[in-house]
């Protein structure tokens, strides 16, 4: 059996598994990291977890990282918005050099729709739309069955298309982007901005009483809890959400459309309103067959299994 090393490189710590070849997380370590330490401190911090692992799995072989941000075919990482000691790093050789094994690096979102392509939501799917909605908005894009990264390396930064120029900052520093309306993050402006006219007592409640202190979760908990306020305010989210979404599926026509993210836990409170919304936007909608809006399978795991599978090609090609 084939078993590679999958690391999830996030901006306060790294994660490292060795995940066999269905997909399976066989053992992890996790690090805590500073965002503002040099690239190199970060390298070793990844190389050293590899190496821990390895003494009890010495059968694994190519290692696979997923990085947000701007990461080249290469595999160095030009630039990534939560890790500023990331720029033009060239990661993949270094790690090469480190533990003189096969490395692929790959932008995290891409390692995630690689995941749930292989061993999740997506298996099977021809063409289909990855979408995480969390602090930000990440994607992947499958097109006859293999991600597509793009002239060099950089596509399906679908959070970072305009629908409104005088819309709200988004953290890239552009306004109106969809990922200011649609985020995560963006639910939970939402509910601070309702709180802070007197509504939502139920989101309020959940967080301690502090208007400031609403966030997404606590906007989702009281819609599931059945607030109306709070269910008024995941339609509105979700229309915007599924604007995004209509415009990515005319472009690219998916027959599945995978939405990842801890808001997916909401369940149908989050997804009944999502289809209804699509179905009003997108194009000739009674008429096209239809897109399935589904759940990931593979949680905060994907990006991990996605980045082993990644490694997994590296050596069975």
């Amino acid at each position: 059996m084939t078993t590679t090393f999958g690391i999830d490189l996030g901006g306060t710590n790294v994660r490292c598994g060795v995940v066999d070849e269905a997909g399976v997380i066989l053992a992890e370590r996790r690090e805590a990291t500073h965002p503002g330490a040099p690239w190199a401190d970060i390298v070793a911090v990844m190389a050293r977890l590899v190496r821990a692992l390895a003494d009890d799995h010495p059968g694994a072989r190519a290692v696979g990282v997923g990085a947000a941000g701007l990461v080249t075919r290469d595999g160095e990482i030009l630039y990534a918005p939560n890790i500023p000691g990331f720029r033009n790093a060239p990661v993949r050789d270094a790690l090469v050099r480190e533990l003189d094994r096969p490395v692929v690096v790959d932008n995290d979102a891409n390692a995630a729709a690689h995941g749930e392509l292989r061993h999740g939501a997506a298996r099977g799917a021809r063409y289909a739309l990855v979408v995480t909605l969390g602090t930000g908005i990440g994607g992947g894009i499958i097109a006859r069955g293999r991600v597509i990264r793009g002239a060099h390396g950089f596509a399906a930064e679908i959070g970072h298309f305009q629908i409104d120029p005088d819309g709200p900052l988004c953290a890239c520093g552009e306004r109106g982007h969809w990922e200011a309306f649609a985020s995560g993050s963006a639910l939970g402006r939402m509910g601070r901005e309702r709180a802070a006219a007197g509504r939502l007592p139920a989101a309020v409640a959940r967080a301690g009483g502090d208007i400031d202190a609403v966030t997404g979760v606590h906007v989702g908990d009281a819609a599931q809890a059945g607030d109306p306020e709070a269910l008024d305010v995941i339609a509105e989210y979700t229309g915007l959400v599924a604007v995004g979404l209509a415009g990515l599926a005319n472009i690219l026509d998916p027959d599945r459309v995978v939405v990842s993210g801890g808001l997916v836990e909401l369940g149908a409170t989050l997804f009944a309103p999502l289809r209804a919304a699509f179905a009003r936007h997108i194009e000739g909608s009674e008429y096209r067959p239809a897109i399935e809006i589904v759940p990931a399978q593979l949680g905060e795991h994907a990006g991990m299994i996605g980045a082993a599978a990644l490694a997994r090609e590296l050596v069975e090609q």
